[in-house]
């Protein structure tokens, strides 16, 4: 139902907007509703209670478990061991209504005083060997928040654990009771924050289906960009369900498709590090526990992207960020944006699959560090595989602080051998920082090229999210000349045809350019203009240059002159060559001794290049007279340079002023006298 301006809102801020969804966006929405479907975003009914009927067996165990060990702790009758209680809690995505076909269920044992932690990682351990449809079971004790990994009977569980200061567990007991957090320690904190956060974003949403499916579709596109991985720097399940949620209060009344939009907009232009909050922080911290507080703690203030938790102890969900992930995450936020956008822009014929796009992380980028881990036993590769996933942050960390390294970008993706090799379990990751190995453990880092990437990833992953590359443009450089008029005379012997390429533009001076393409535009995003003659516009690319020695009209095979008037050639301070040379040839005279005024390097005109004019090798390397420029070795030209007079078959060169270069004589046919 609509939310109105006069109901209770959720948020630290006012709405943006109260504006319900047009019938675009409720269009839009269905349509992004049918995109998502194949993707395994939404599960079937069978699949849900399959699910169900586990996490049943789950806390059947638990309760069992909680028995075992109250008899062998308490001298207690039998039949007052069943009032202990205890019970498995669900938090994350499952929680919040959003997992996926295949996602694992977050889960919390609760239990009472007597049962310790240690019961917790050795019976309750020893209980789950014993059951035929545990696999690949392995305890992360070590871990921020420890917690036990398996696999129920086909779906994959992450079970951690609180034990609360009361002798019994009540079946409708309320975790978001913070009076229940008195007396436990930090790890019990941190593992019973999982389900009291789940329960206060749900309570802060205004639309809670809106919010599901707007979750839906961002975390599909976070894990298609690669970047979902909160051990990997990047965000987390809660993080993207926490910035969704913030954008669901901004707009109450939002459809799905406008709130996806939303969501790129406003955290591409968000000042990270501004924090995202869902509610107002508490002002006072009765339990003494730490909280997100830069006010209080100077280390919050240098977090890159916080995303702060609602529920008491707030804390900072992004802590892993780095520079490198958060301007990954930023330049993927702008992306979506334009995507959104232009999926807008196209009405109801919108096409989702402009957002969904896969990463192109294998063309991005030209070195890559590639990681192998191997072990001998399957369940030693699982503890090993989670250890090195968890370091890996570490050396992004390193590398972002080698001057010489820009970024520094993780995939969350790994990918098995492509070879039947020794080692049965590999991992291949980007960056890993290793400290600790075992016996039959192995690993392997090395720095490889794009090109060598096929050695360890599949082919279809390299090529894909691949762009098309665009085609290469041929620069009017004097062997692209020669190669073209080749081509040309072996097609059409008597004439080019005209094609708009980079000599299509003749510079005039820095900032002037003559367009021969038949079209008047602006030249350097001014609005200043060089028209042509009409007659001309299609005639081939020859300059022809008046001076003082040697004066010729233009005839009608050549270009008339241009209706804006520059500075004559030989009024100008530097010789019309210079004009007509780009500001490193510029650099590169200048850095020349001042004793030789070195050649630049300058293209063949068309009709040159037909006519074989300017014969000689071919060479990049070679210059020519036209403007100024001396006559290379092995060509012959009947043009006459700036600056020099006509030189006749019997004459001597004509000497230069003092601190220029003789001029270069052609070894072939001199140079003819232009009258």
């Amino acid at each position: 139902m609509p939310l109105d301006a006069g109901q209770k809102l959720q948020g630290i801020t006012a709405p943006i907007s109260m504006e319900g969804p047009k019938p675009i966006d409720i269009h839009l929405s269905k349509k992004l509703e049918e995109y998502m479907r194949p993707f395994g975003v939404f599960e079937s009914e069978e699949e849900l209670a399959h699910r169900m009927d586990v996490l049943n067996k789950v806390n059947l165990l638990v309760r069992e478990w909680i028995k075992d060990v109250s008899r062998r702790k308490n001298n207690i009758p039998e039949n007052k061991i069943d009032s202990f209680g205890g019970m498995v809690c669900t938090f994350g995505s499952y929680r919040l209504g959003v997992h996926t076909k295949g996602a694992d269920i977050d889960t919390l044992c609760v239990a009472p005083r007597h049962v310790e932690r240690t019961d917790f990682f050795t019976s309750f351990i020893e209980l789950l060997k014993e059951q035929s449809e545990v696999k690949e079971l392995r305890a992360v004790e070590e871990a921020f928040v420890p917690v036990i990994k398996m696999s129920f009977d086909g779906i994959e569980l992450d079970m951690t654990f609180a034990r609360l200061a009361l002798p019994t567990i009540p079946e409708d007991i309320d975790l978001k009771n913070e009076s229940l957090l008195k007396n436990l320690d930090l790890k019990c904190v941190r593992s019973l924050n999982g389900c009291r956060v789940t329960d206060a974003i749900l309570h802060l949403v205004p639309n809670v289906e809106n919010f599901r499916m707007t979750l839906r579709a961002i975390k599909l596109w976070a894990k298609k960009k690669c970047i979902y991985s909160n051990s990997l720097g990047f965000l987390g399940g809660v993080s993207w369900a926490m910035l969704v949620a913030r954008v669901c209060q901004l707009y109450p009344n939002a459809d799905p498709s406008t709130l996806l939009q939303k969501f790129f907009m406003v955290y591409s232009k968000w000042e990270w590090p501004q924090p995202v909050l869902l509610t107002e922080l508490s002002q006072e911290n009765k339990l003494n526990f730490a909280v997100w507080d830069p006010r209080i703690n100077p280390s919050d203030r240098f977090h890159l992207m916080p995303i702060i938790t609602p529920a008491y102890p707030c804390q900072n969900s992004t802590f892993n960020v780095t520079n490198s992930t958060r301007q990954i995450m930023m330049d993927e936020f702008k992306e979506g944006l334009e995507a959104t956008s232009e999926i807008y822009k196209q009405g109801e014929e919108g096409n989702w699959a402009l957002l969904f796009g896969p990463s192109n992380f294998f063309q991005k980028y030209k070195h890559y560090i590639v990681l192998s881990c191997a072990a001998q036993e399957e369940s030693s590769y699982l503890e090993w595989h989670g250890y090195i996933e968890s370091k890996i942050r570490l050396l992004v960390g390193n590398l972002e602080r080698n001057p010489f390294i820009r970024l520094a970008h993780v995939t969350p993706e790994s990918h098995g051998p492509l070879d039947n090799s020794d080692h049965k379990f590999m991992l291949y990751k980007q960056a890993v920082h290793i400290k600790l190995y075992k016996d039959d453990m192995t690993v392997d880092i090395r720095h490889v090229k794009r090109k060598m990437l096929d050695q360890f990833v599949p082919p279809d992953v390299l090529v894909r999210g691949a762009k098309p590359r665009p085609a290469k443009k041929i620069h009017a450089s004097t062997g692209n000349l020669q190669r073209l008029s080749t081509e040309s005379q072996q097609q059409q012997p008597k004439t080019l045809p005209h094609s708009r390429s980079d000599t299509e533009l003749v510079h005039v001076t820095g900032s002037e350019v003559i367009d021969l393409s038949g079209e008047d535009k602006p030249v350097n995003g001014s609005d200043e203009v060089i028209d042509l003659d009409k007659k001309n516009r299609n005639a081939e690319v020859i300059i022809i240059e008046d001076n003082e020695r040697g004066k010729r009209p233009c005839d009608d095979n050549e270009i008339a002159q241009p209706t804006k008037k520059f500075k004559p050639a030989e009024q100008a301070n530097t010789p019309m060559d210079v004009n007509l040379q780009s500001p490193n040839s510029l650099r590169k005279r200048d850095s020349s001794p001042p004793q030789c005024d070195t050649p630049v390097k300058r293209s063949k005109s068309l009709e040159e290049a037909q006519t074989g004019r300017i014969s000689g090798s071919g060479s990049p390397m070679h210059t020519e007279s036209v403007f100024g420029s001396p006559v290379g070795k092995g060509e012959s030209g009947d043009g006459v340079g700036q600056g020099l007079a006509p030189v006749g078959e019997d004459k001597e060169p004509l000497q230069m002023d003092k601190g220029s270069c003789l001029p270069a004589l052609p070894a072939g046919k001199p140079i003819e006298k232009v009258a």
